[in-house]
């Protein structure tokens, strides 16, 4: 074989092995974008996001909660000043920074979108897919909302509705959407307009003939009556409470003869105060204390009202609270006359079931008679000496 075959052939070999490894290194960096996209398409940091909202926040976290602190949830500087757009396909408005093919999909309305409760991966990819197309999201709270959308890598703008400037916002909103607009609602937690603001917006769309879409999601009243232990094949609702006491009570005694089980919300710093009333107006039924639901601390505290009260005064409690409680039983007394009727005087098994939880919580027979005449507007008497008999009994 010639000299020149030989160079030939080596050539050959040089320039197949010199093509092999750039065909290896193009594969490899191929790999390395596909996976860096499908990174990119993964939400962002939701684990530290449910940290920061469950006590343990990122550095990026705190370092975006000091600039929304820093900026404030200031109505004059979100997205709803200045807010301007472009007609995307079917008259509908998205804003200038968003493709307009990407966005197209959602049509216009007024969407009702459940969020996370606690844990940032409870929300549905419905969800997720109306925040990001939305041409804004309106927001109890921006700076709340903002944590949300930061986790999923959704820059839609936000505009903060709340209960203290719903009033000068509707209208504007409203004619948004009969511009053909697609607007997000979104409460702090839960579904927006139960117990939240919302509701007069949602009237206000559906008058004008604006679709009015709900986006269901998590929601504490159904969290915590599924985890109570408590009958759920009926149920009532009752939000939140009075905050004085005489209110709360008349408005727990309007609910004391249904047997479906109740579920209210309560603040931390009315629990006892609920819980007395509750054991005045029920008696020591059944409960279940349900708090920081879906977050690191999550409690579902199951006894009766009374010893629910004396375990939390024992321990304050802290963190948002739903409460559940046993309806009336079947076959319970009841009374026949009106519930509304102030003047007719409580069935004696109230009293006795009244005065029989405040003693068993430890309170004297004298102040146990005292509290319990006070609230169902008797006269002392007639519950002091039934005190002192059922005092006498819990003795033996």
């Amino acid at each position: 074989m010639s000299r020149a075959v030989v160079y030939a052939l080596a050539r050959c070999v040089a320039t197949a092995t010199t093509t092999a490894r750039a065909t290896t290194t193009t594969t490899k960096t191929m790999r390395v974008d596909r996976v860096a996209r499908a990174r990119a398409r993964r939400p962002r940091s939701v684990a530290s996001a449910s940290a920061s909202a469950e006590g343990g926040a990122s550095a990026n976290d705190r370092d975006a909660n000091a600039r929304d602190a820093r900026d404030g949830d200031d109505d004059e500087n979100d997205a709803f000043e200045g807010w301007a757009g472009v007609r995307a396909p079917g008259g509908r408005i998205a804003p200038e920074s968003e493709s307009e093919g990407a966005r197209a999909a959602l049509d216009p309305g007024l969407y009702l979108v459940g969020t996370p409760i606690g844990h940032l991966e409870d929300v549905t990819l419905r969800a997720l897919n109306v925040l990001r197309c939305a041409d804004a999201v309106l927001a109890e709270d921006t700076r709340r909302t903002a944590q949300l959308l930061r986790a999923y890598s959704i820059r839609t703008p936000l505009i903060s509705y709340h209960a203290h400037n719903e009033a000068q916002r509707r209208d504007s909103l409203v004619e948004r959407l009969l511009a053909g607009g697609a607007l997000a609602l979104v409460s702090d937690a839960g579904m927006p307009t139960v117990s939240d603001p919302g509701t007069d917006l949602a009237r206000a769309a559906s008058e004008v003939g604006v679709r009015v879409v709900p986006v269901p999601g998590p929601s504490a009243v159904l969290a915590a009556l599924a985890g109570a232990g408590l009958p759920t094949d009926e149920f009532t609702f009752i939000g939140f409470p009075p905050p004085k006491s005489g209110a709360r009570l008349k408005r727990l005694k309007s609910f004391a003869r249904i047997r479906s089980t109740l579920v209210m919300f309560v603040p931390p710093h009315k629990l006892i105060g609920t819980l007395e009333d509750a054991i005045v107006a029920y008696g020591d039924r059944r409960c279940s204390v349900c708090r920081e639901l879906t977050k690191v601390h999550e409690e579902f505290w199951r006894s009766t009202l009374s010893q629910a009260k004396e375990e939390f005064e024992r321990r304050a409690p802290r963190g948002e609270i739903t409460l559940v409680i046993e309806g009336v039983k079947e076959g319970a007394e009841m009374r026949d006359d009106d519930d509304d009727d102030d003047t007719a005087g409580p069935a004696t098994s109230s009293v006795e079931d009244a005065l029989r939880a405040l003693l068993a919580s430890g309170i004297s027979p004298s102040e146990a008679s005292r509290t319990v005449a006070k609230e169902l507007g008797i006269r002392r008497r007639e519950t002091y000496s039934v005190a002192q008999r059922l005092s006498e009994q819990l003795k033996r």
